[in-house]
């Protein structure tokens, strides 16, 4: 059965087919409703706009800096390249790397946690986790510069840099012996300022106390490496008396710090106790360098 369909039923496209209209009319378009001539809107001129970069959160920031600032393998961080990574750990706050402000420790046995948040060829950025009263001895960072920002608690640090033995008249009473100026011998409480030492200088030789539990973000320039020999090598104080010469007493005179021997010795396992956690803060978004 054949249903028949009313022109009026069809689009008004297909009815001008169907009816054999060919010719188009120019004509003004007129609204249905109200009759009225619609005319084109005038072309509108927008201002070019420029998409802002985003807004980077600071452990970011940080890690950008660093690839700008470290170079590699025998270079130290130019004066403005260390007063930038200074200024960007001067504001790092504990949240800005997932850590709580109130910082709590069951069963550690005075363990040194260290969690690892990026590595890198030219650095690397860790957090060392203090328990109370827990100790991370006298060690050095051969050919590193290290920046340390103290996000929680309160620290005892003493640190030292070796010196040319030339200051003193006596020799070595033991050729394990070597000369040290005393740098810091103080306590530190969060917030403070970023501490920087270098491969010579700054107190590249350093010790933490914890006196409350404690957080310690490092950045390290270049890496930490036993096969190109940056591995660390440890110390201990021996108090035995030093007989300075006037160049020593000089100095002493002008920087009001003192000299001290220090022994290497072999990883201290009775007082060292270490132990990785899984970084579980905000993630670094790595780029090629």
């Amino acid at each position: 059965m054949t249903t028949e369909t009313k022109p009026s039923d069809q689009n008004p496209m297909v009815n001008a087919k169907v009816d054999g209209v060919g010719k188009r009319t120019k004509r003004k378009r007129r609204c249905r409703e109200t009759n009225m001539t619609m005319v084109r809107s005038p072309q509108v001129m927008f201002p070019t706009l420029v998409r802002s970069p985003p807004v980077m959160f600071p452990l970011q920031r940080l890690y950008m800096a660093c690839l700008e600032v470290f170079k590699g393998v025998g270079t130290v961080p130019s004066p403005s390249g260390d007063r930038m990574l200074r200024g960007i750990l001067d504001d790092l706050m504990p949240e800005d790397i997932g850590l709580s402000r109130n910082l709590r420790f069951v069963g550690h046995d005075n363990t040194v946690f260290y969690t690892m948040i990026c590595q890198c060829e030219n650095f690397l950025l860790y957090a060392l986790l203090l328990p109370e009263n827990a100790v991370i001895p006298l060690h050095d960072h051969p050919e590193m510069t290290v920046f340390s920002k103290l996000l929680v608690g309160k620290v005892h640090i003493k640190s030292y840099d070796l010196v040319n033995p030339d200051v003193i008249d006596n020799p070595p009473p033991s050729s394990q012996l070597k000369l040290a100026c005393l740098k810091e011998d103080g306590i530190f409480t969060a917030p403070c300022k970023t501490s920087v030492l270098y491969p010579t200088s700054g107190g590249n030789i350093h010790a933490f106390t914890a006196i409350t539990p404690s957080a310690i973000l490092d950045v390290v320039g270049p890496p930490f490496s036993k096969e190109d020999g940056r591995d660390c090598t440890y110390y201990k104080d021996v108090l035995q008396a030093i007989s300075p010469n006037e160049k020593m007493l000089k100095k002493e005179e002008e920087e009001g710090k003192g000299y001290r021997w220090l022994e290497e010795i072999e990883i201290p396992l009775e007082s060292l106790k270490m132990d990785r956690m899984e970084y579980l803060g905000p993630e670094i978004v790595e780029v090629s360098q």
